[in-house]
């Protein structure tokens, strides 16, 4: 291994916990199967590592997937999604190594040994795993095993650069009453009864896949609930990069203490995660950041603060935003302002 090398992956975890906040155990498994497998003392025959994701949604499975193939590969579109819910048939075969000799399709090649062929480092995310037919299992457990496929025209392809990560609702109904239970909750008993469910959860799967798949599997990896304090972090990171967002167009954007607060209690949902959190500071502050833009009520060099007030109430009792703005003395260019509402749009 290169000391150049060495040095970034003695990174890994440091820079996958400045993505996914509250879940150390699960960035500390898959950075360690990395390292086993980048020091060379893992099977150099079967891809660099595989792991199976578990859990409630929008807890971090998709961030830290997409942060593996940021770091691993330097670009996060070196992320590979199949849909297994497109492959519970047996002729789903076909799809994944291309149509046999004769049939329609055969020249096209499979999708994933295609993508694969032609993007051999990267990160496959297979999802909802449970989905797939039996014999669909079979073709990745020669993936798993031997690191690689051999198409419908004969051409091997090489998986051993590849990251496999799986997703899975297997235990779903255990993984509901971990929802339940949260951690903002929980007290001695009910942290006996997430242990529990956490239990059933890896249960679940024992009697939903063949011993032979799971052992394949370099980790299985249950993601928690999100703390109280883990979503005031996540609050941090995505109000963060909306102010560097706005300083590169030379505007200060000032988020007042009260507003985290806000958004941390509103923008987080026991069912949902912190998916709503993004939307909600769309809602909240870049529609209004947007409008006072190509309206030239802020211009360059301008500063937006932003605060909630109680006087301003909504019928329902919740707080709106106010926002207390300097001008500025710099006139928008168009781009600018076309810049701001591709934002928002996003």
């Amino acid at each position: 291994m290169l000391e150049e090398e060495a040095e970034r992956l003695n990174r890994i975890e440091a820079e996958l916990q400045g993505r996914v906040v509250g879940q150390n155990e699960a960035v500390q498994k898959v950075s360690d199967a990395v390292k086993r497998s980048r020091a060379g003392i893992s099977d150099p025959n079967r891809p660099i590592a595989s792991f199976m994701f578990l859990g409630p949604t929008g807890v971090g499975k998709t961030e830290l997937t997409k942060a593996l193939a940021g770091f691993m590969f330097d670009d996060e579109k070196a992320l590979i999604r199949v849909d297994m819910s497109e492959y519970m048939e047996k002729h789903s075969v076909s799809k994944i190594i291309g149509a046999p000799p004769g049939y329609v399709g055969h020249e096209e090649g499979g999708a994933l040994t295609e993508l694969v062929r032609h993007r051999p480092y990267a990160v496959l995310l297979f999802d909802e795993i449970e989905k797939a037919h039996p014999e669909v299992f079979n073709i990745l457990l020669q993936v798993l095993d031997a690191g690689t496929l051999t198409d419908a025209k004969g051409r091997k392809v090489n998986f051993r650069n590849t990251i496999i990560i799986m997703t899975s609702n297997v235990g779903a109904q255990y993984i509901d009453k971990m929802e339940q239970l949260g951690f903002a909750t929980r007290g001695v008993g009910a942290e006996a009864d997430y242990v529990m469910a956490k239990e059933k959860v890896e249960q679940s799967l024992k009697d939903s896949f063949r011993p032979e798949f799971l052992n394949r599997i370099d980790e299985i990896i249950i993601f928690n609930i999100l703390s109280p304090d883990a979503v005031k972090e996540i609050v941090g990171i995505q109000v963060k990069e909306v102010v560097e967002r706005l300083a590169g167009k030379d505007i200060t954007l000032a988020i007042n203490p009260a507003v985290y607060g806000y958004l941390a209690k509103e923008g987080y949902n026991p069912h949902y995660g912190a998916r709503p959190l993004r939307r909600l500071i769309q809602d909240k502050i870049l529609t209004k950041v947007a409008s006072l833009m190509v309206s030239r009520g802020v211009l360059s060099g301008g500063t937006i603060t932003v605060d909630v007030s109680s006087k301003n109430a909504t019928p329902a009792g919740g707080q709106e935003f106010t926002f207390d703005v300097k001008k500025g003395g710099k006139r928008m260019t168009k781009a600018v302002a076309s810049g701001i509402l591709q934002e928002v749009a996003r």
